[in-house]
């Protein structure tokens, strides 16, 4: 073979996909086509592990006008002549290598794609994960991605407004850094597609010169299990924010221009995607000559230039006549306009150093990767973890001073065993406010935040109009580790959860699917389990999959991360002033518990309640945050009805949209207690009575997940339509007190001044942080 196993590697190809590369051109590659034939044949680009799986999602919807996979991201109409254009995508491995640049350029690479489509980028969202913040190299790693979104972000004036931040050890090494951003499509602009055209169309180069930086960031950094190899370290892009800010301004300039033919962002594989893609989907072919693109380095050689992933850069695809009209847009804004080239109509990519011939292939060969449809092995000792006999563990009421403890700052004066663990709970970096990551963000800026970070879901008005738009991001890999099913339904029955409880209707989705080496049949199989899960709560929940990105070897000297996918989801308020938050409001209002309840007041006659003798976690402890926190212990089987969720999520938003509740909060993390305590953090005031009898295990009540549960509250004379409501859907329905006062009481289990709540839960994350 002509080239060696280290060239190959390189660039992530295996000696087979060498092999049916010479099949498909009938000779060897030259250095240049091979480099290219790396870049798209990538996981990153081509899919070729994911790209079967990705079918099984569903994709279509009366409100879809761009379909997952057909353009840089997805676009959903929202009414009144707009729209929205989303999407989500990591950038995992250069953040593992250099933090605030990898993080950095992950915001810039996906405000380029909103942009790119004529949108007005409008809100970003970030979904992180890090290893354990005890570790030095974790807490560099969280510091300098946070700082890179914040640096990157603000600068561009975009608001930042909110995400979710989780910390296990499974991420030490290898954090994943997913960044979302939104955009809006106002009444008379169009969107932009990524296309060449007619035969003779020019292709023009915008924005920043080309540099080194970033070559194999999609074909080498995005396809190793080893993201922390110093020799990679070259393949971290380096970002330019005000820069961007210039490129954002002239693109959605010129894309009020009807003779704009189409636009694309240089992302991953940078020239060599962007071209070949426009190209592909209009049937064409094109010529470039590398010697005509802008440079920021001397002695760059064709390979360099067509494979750097230098950021801040775009292609515009115009007619000819029309270059001086792009020209002096982006002259207008002090940034170059370079005529690189032409589209054909011989289906060629033909890259040119001045007359010289560097690399000619056919762009179908370019852009029909080997799809791969492996056959995935369950883990070993999944099924051991999954009938875990978590019952048999003890209760607080059968003394858990047999687990080993420890002390939670701020604490003056001993406490009750369930006021201990809920303060420790309360404490713990997945759970406690994530104030210290989003104030470094700036929310407000455009001035449409209306619920801000910190909450279920950010709330954004939409000017000029009644509406409003909800976003969220959600994911779990500690339940999609145990079971990546129900755990792939449950990152998506949570994100519309979170979104209902706002008052929104969920109406689109994007997803982030992290996960470890495809080409382990163990890993294969979380990746296929997962996406069959999500696929099937997306259908029910009648929410398509319109934009996304996958994100694969994520591994850390042998060790795949947990399985990870991460959900983005949009939604829409007809009336924003509707909304809702998650803050109790007024003294002497009920607080109700919907859903499947385990607070035992109504046990009997109810069949969501009947429990099965021989389950060995009735309560829904398996996979909480408690059992791993205080039982060390990651086990159990997570569990979701679909019909219940669906449920539930409609009488949430009933509820909210006729103004029947004054809050409304998901229970998730930490169980129900912690989503009281949070609620009434949230809104300043304590509960003053609970009515509520505790039965069953008094850890299971407290701590315990189980799924399709909201918490709300309500003025008294509210109380029979939110009732009839939830008898018209059978939803369970439990009332546990009344807001008041400035203490937090449950039962006989907890009764802890709010004060103190709110100091525990408020500071330890920068307590974490030293």
């Amino acid at each position: 073979m002509p080239v060696t196993k280290e060239t190959l590697a390189e660039i992530a190809l295996s000696e087979e996909e060498y092999a049916r590369i010479v099949v498909l051109l009938g000779r060897e590659p030259n250095p240049v086509e091979l480099g290219m034939f790396g870049a798209l044949w990538s996981e990153h680009c081509g899919y070729k592990n994911s790209r079967p799986l990705l079918k099984l999602f569903p994709m279509e919807g009366e409100r879809v006008l761009v379909r997952a996979g057909e353009e840089n991201a997805g676009a959903i109409d929202i009414g009144d002549g707009r729209a929205v254009v989303m999407k989500i995508e990591s950038h995992n491995h250069p953040s593992a290598i250099e933090p605030y640049e990898g993080a950095a350029t992950g915001v810039g690479g996906i405000v380029r794609d909103i942009f790119a489509m004529g949108a007005f980028p409008i809100a970003l969202m970030n979904s992180l994960r890090f290893g354990s913040l005890s570790d030095p190299r974790n807490r560099y790693l969280f510091q300098g991605v946070v700082s890179g979104i914040s640096g990157y972000g603000n600068c561009l004036g975009i608001p930042n407004v909110g995400g979710e931040v989780v910390f296990a050890d499974g991420y030490s090494g290898n954090p994943l850094v997913n960044a979302m951003c939104v955009g809006l499509l106002e009444p008379g602009r169009r969107l932009v597609r990524a296309q060449a055209g007619e035969p003779g169309n020019l292709l023009i180069l915008v924005g920043a010169d080309t540099g080194r930086d970033g070559i194999h960031g999609a074909s080498g950094l995005a396809s190793t299990t080893d993201p922390t190899a110093k020799e990679l370290r070259s393949a971290v892009q380096v970002g330019n924010p005000f820069l961007e800010k210039l490129l954002i301004e002239a693109c959605l300039e010129l894309a009020m221009h009807d003779w704009l033919v189409g636009m694309q962002d240089l992302g991953a594989a940078g020239l060599t995607s962007a071209v070949t893609e426009c190209a592909a989907r209009s049937g064409r072919g094109y010529e470039l000559d590398v010697l005509q693109a802008p440079r920021r380095a001397a002695g760059m050689t064709p390979y360099e230039v067509m494979l750097s992933e230098s950021q801040e850069r775009m292609l515009v695809v115009v007619r000819p006549g029309d270059e001086g009209r792009v020209q002096a847009i982006f002259a207008k804004w002090d940034l170059h306009a370079a005529v690189i080239g032409r589209t054909t109509d011989d289906g060629m990519a033909r890259i040119k150093e001045g007359d010289r011939v560097v690399a000619e292939v056919p762009i179908a060969a370019l852009t029909t990767p080997p799809q791969y449809r492996r056959q995935g092995v369950k883990p070993l000792g999944m099924e051991d973890l999954q009938v875990y006999n978590i019952s048999a563990l003890p209760d607080l009421a059968e003394g858990l001073e047999r687990v080993e403890r420890e002390p939670v700052p701020g604490l003056r004066q001993p406490c009750t065993d369930a006021e201990d663990l809920l303060l420790r709970l309360l404490a713990a970096p997945n759970i406690a406010s994530k104030a210290a990551v989003y104030r470094q963000y700036d929310h407000q800026v455009l001035d449409n935040t209306v619920i801000p970070p910190g909450h279920d879901a950010a709330v954004l008005r939409v000017k000029g109009t009644r509406r409003g738009l909800a976003l969220t991001t959600d994911g779990n890999g500690r339940l999609c580790f145990l079971d990546p099913y129900q755990g792939g339904m449950i990152a998506v029955a949570e994100a519309a959860r979170n979104l209902s409880c706002v008052g929104a209707t969920p109406i689109a989705l994007t997803d982030c699917l992290n996960f470890g080496n495809p080409e382990r049949p163990q890993v294969y199989y979380q990746l296929e389990e997962c996406i069959s899960g999500m696929a099937a709560a997306c259908r029910a929940l009648g929410v398509p999959v319109v934009s996304g990105n996958v994100s694969l070897y994520n591994e850390t000297g042998g060790a795949a991360i947990s399985p990870t996918p991460i959900v983005g989801m949009l939604g829409l308020l007809e009336d924003v002033e509707r909304r809702c938050g998650m803050g109790f409001r007024d003294a002497g209002d009920l607080i109700v518990l919907l859903g499947n309840s385990v607070t035992g007041s109504n046990l009997e006659g109810n069949p969501d309640l009947v429990y099965d003798p021989d389950d060995v976690d009735p309560w829904h402890l398996g996979g909480s945050e408690y059992l791993s926190l205080i039982h060390h212990l990651v086990a159990g089987r997570p569990r979701l009805d679909l019909e219940a969720e669906v449920r539930l999520q409609r009488v949430v938003r009933e509820a909210v949209q006729q103004g029947i509740v004054k809050s409304a909060h998901d229970c998730s993390d930490g169980g129900l207690a912690v989503a009281l305590a949070e609620s009434c953090v949230a809104g300043g005031v304590g509960i003053a009575e609970w009515v509520a009898p505790v039965a069953g295990r008094v850890d299971g009540v407290l701590f315990g997940e189980r799924q399709s549960r909201a918490v709300v509250s309500l003025a008294p004379d509210r109380l029979p339509a939110l009732e009839e409501l939830a008898q018209r859907e059978g939803v369970p329905f439990d009332l546990l007190g009344t807001v008041g006062g400035d203490r937090l009481r449950i039962g006989d289990y907890v009764d802890l001044p709010l004060s103190r709540i709110r100091e525990v839960w408020s500071t330890a994350l920068e307590r974490a942080l030293g």
